[in-house]
């Protein structure tokens, strides 16, 4: 059964659970550090946790309690304040902020209020409420904004606030690629209650034959890269890699360390605070758009394109059809995929087979972000829903695609249609890649 197929109280059920787990693990995040912790500002990059906690509310307020409850303004006076677009990140700091305090307690009143109009709301008629999608709206808003606090927590100097259990281990891949055959198959979504615009409409979708690799670049195979001299060869970088690569400095990925031990000739990583030895088998991550494209043309390869990426993920042959995850339609369990910050890293390659595609391929959801040859653009067709700010506005910059979620992406904001969009630049995200190449007529005969 899908959550389009729940009765209205067992919808209203599913979503009072789906915001009682956004908000345990927004709590979560904010309480793990001091009041100073939470106003200061960690890096240009991020918000103060303490703004992203506020914003939260006032998102749930501005579509929950005045739009879909029609109720009276809980705090008119801040709009502005948690208006993402007016405030630029580096800017916010400077804002006459809520308190620590007065943002939980703004939180608190905002979520009493919305609880008390799920209760009454049909979850049906106009459509920002058909099927509870506002409120799946608000979810997905609040665990991506949990998702960049994560990434603000990986930032911060200090000891180790968070904790959590090691992945599961790796296991032997049968193959380090697979070829996925020339066809066509249906990309996007119309029937998911809760994607959001730019995952419509459906379409159809030709891609000619390809190979993917099997799981994501792991540490070993990136460090392999680096030790051939990968980031002073120019050979492999694109002309704005190359000249972001000098402009930043880039010599590994970010949150890798030099041993002091080994004279600098061993790398460590810094994750959330302990600087610990690099697992070689699991996925690299934190590296940006242009490293992971130099490493691909390195290995003679390339990046995967959008509608690779997204059939290798959801394509059944063997049905024709596109499933909603790689491994079926089931809502991902702790068996699928790394997803919810169960763990405070990316998986091994080969630890969750239970969640291979139909094509063969592994970890397409969760552990990381992969960055995709990929613009951010509309599918044909598309309507902006329900505002333009949310995808429209940012179609045609400098954005590049990342699909599939990360260790830290929550599995109610992640599913094999969503999209995720970012500056080729950033590094601080939690972003791998794998490779794709094209296949020969040799290899298809």
């Amino acid at each position: 059964m899908t959550m389009a197929d729940l009765g209205t109280e067992a919808l209203r059920t599913h979503v009072a659970a789906q915001l009682q787990r956004a908000r345990d693990r927004s709590v979560a995040l904010t309480d793990a550090v001091d009041d100073d912790d939470l106003v200061r500002q960690h890096s240009k990059l991020m918000s103060p946790l303490v703004w992203d906690l506020a914003h939260i509310g006032n998102q749930e307020e501005l579509w929950l309690v005045r739009d879909v409850g029609a109720r009276e303004p809980v705090r008119h006076d801040i709009d502005d304040i948690y208006d993402a677009f007016q405030h630029p990140r580096a800017d916010r700091p400077a804002l006459p902020m809520l308190s620590p305090a007065q943002a939980r307690a703004y939180v608190r009143e905002v979520r009493d209020k919305v609880f008390d109009i799920l209760d009454t709301s049909p979850l049906e008629g106009r459509r920002l409420v058909t099927d509870g999608f506002a409120f799946g709206m608000i979810v997905q808003h609040e665990q991506q904004h949990d998702e960049t606090m994560l990434a603000t927590h990986q930032l911060r100097a200090g000891a180790p606030v968070l904790h959590a259990p090691p992945p599961p281990p790796g296991r032997p891949l049968a193959a380090p690629e697979v070829l996925v055959p020339a066809g066509p198959f249906t990309m996007g979504t119309d029937v998911d209650p809760w994607a959001l615009d730019n995952e419509r409409p459906s379409h159809d979708v030709h891609v000619d034959a390809y190979f993917i690799d099997t799981a994501p670049v792991t540490n070993e195979a990136y460090a392999e890269f680096m030790a051939a001299g990968g980031y002073d060869d120019q050979r492999w970088w694109s002309a704005e890699g190359w000249a972001y690569r000098h402009k930043a400095d880039l010599t590994a990925p970010r949150f890798w360390v030099r041993s002091a031990d080994s004279g600098g000739h061993r790398w460590l990583r810094d994750k959330f605070g302990v600087v610990e030895p690099i697992p070689p088998d699991e996925p690299v991550v934190h590296v940006c758009f242009y490293e992971a494209r130099a490493y691909a043309a390195w290995a003679g390869k390339r990046l995967p394109t959008e509608p690779e990426w997204e059939k290798a993920a959801r394509f059944d042959p063997a049905t024709g059809r596109s499933r909603r995850f790689p491994w079926g339609d089931e809502d991902p369990g702790p068996e699928h995929a790394n997803l919810g910050q169960r763990h405070l890293s990316p998986a091994p390659v080969g630890a969750y087979p239970a969640g291979v595609s139909a094509s063969g391929v592994h970890q397409l959801v969760g552990d990381v972000w992969e960055w995709l040859d990929a613009d951010f653009q509309g599918y044909p067709g598309f309507q902006a829903f329900p505002y333009r700010e949310y995808s429209e506005v940012f179609f045609g910059g400098d954005y590049k695609m990342l699909r599939g979620g990360s260790f830290g992406t929550d599995p109610a904001a992640c599913r094999a249609t969503f999209r995720n969009w970012d500056h080729p630049i950033r590094r601080q995200i939690f972003a791998g890649f794998r490779c794709a190449r094209d296949a020969s007529p040799a290899e298809l005969a």
